[in-house]
């Protein structure tokens, strides 16, 4: 389902710390898409929300009336400056509102906004080979299968890998970054 009926799509902003917060809490404390242990309280939140937005990184929420039933953001996918085109994502819905397309609209929205960033490429770091959900929807919105990391994480009593998948974001490789030239050694390209 690509479309939910009364769903809007919008910047996350201060105010949605308070349910931002409980949606991570129950993906940390129940889940194996994140690898922290404890989860982080609101104003640990609301200090990593101003961070991402502090540097331009796309952050999105989708509300239905009043309510907050998923966001999702792209932050940096290293810190070193020569990954600074790509980002990598986070997507988080709401345990009861899984299942409605909600976790396809946030990211197919984040995925417009990293593009209109200038963002080359984004990542997904999927905790648990298992998270057939987080898996297909990222297939669906076209990122591919790149890599796993075996047993990496230790988490609820079980060894949880790690799944990599990578979406070429605009021109991908195929440019060099705007101000920057021309892709040097990216097959199909020549240096301007």
């Amino acid at each position: 389902m690509d479309e939910v009926e009364g769903l809007v799509l919008r910047a996350g902003v201060p105010s949605d710390i308070t349910e931002i917060t409980a949606i991570y809490a129950h993906a940390v404390l129940h889940g194996t898409a994140s690898f922290e242990l404890c989860a982080p309280d609101s104003e640990e939140m609301a200090r990593r929300q101003q961070e991402l937005l502090r540097h331009g990184y796309p952050y999105v929420v989708a509300v239905s009336g009043r309510e907050v039933l998923g966001y999702a953001y792209a932050g940096p996918y290293r810190p070193r400056p020569a990954y600074s085109h790509t980002v990598e994502n986070s997507v988080y819905v709401r345990p009861d509102a899984q299942g409605r397309g909600i976790g396809f609209a946030l990211l197919k929205q984040l995925l417009q906004e990293a593009e209109l960033r200038g963002f080359r490429q984004m990542v997904a770091v999927i905790g648990d080979s298992g998270n057939r959900a987080s898996i297909r929807l990222h297939e669906r919105l076209g990122f591919a299968h790149v890599g796993t990391l075996h047993a990496v994480g230790w988490k609820h009593g079980k060894w949880l890998d790690v799944v990599i998948m990578q979406r070429a974001l605009g021109s991908g490789a195929a440019t060099g970054p705007e101000g920057q030239g021309s892709a040097v050694g990216v097959p199909g390209t020549s240096p301007g």
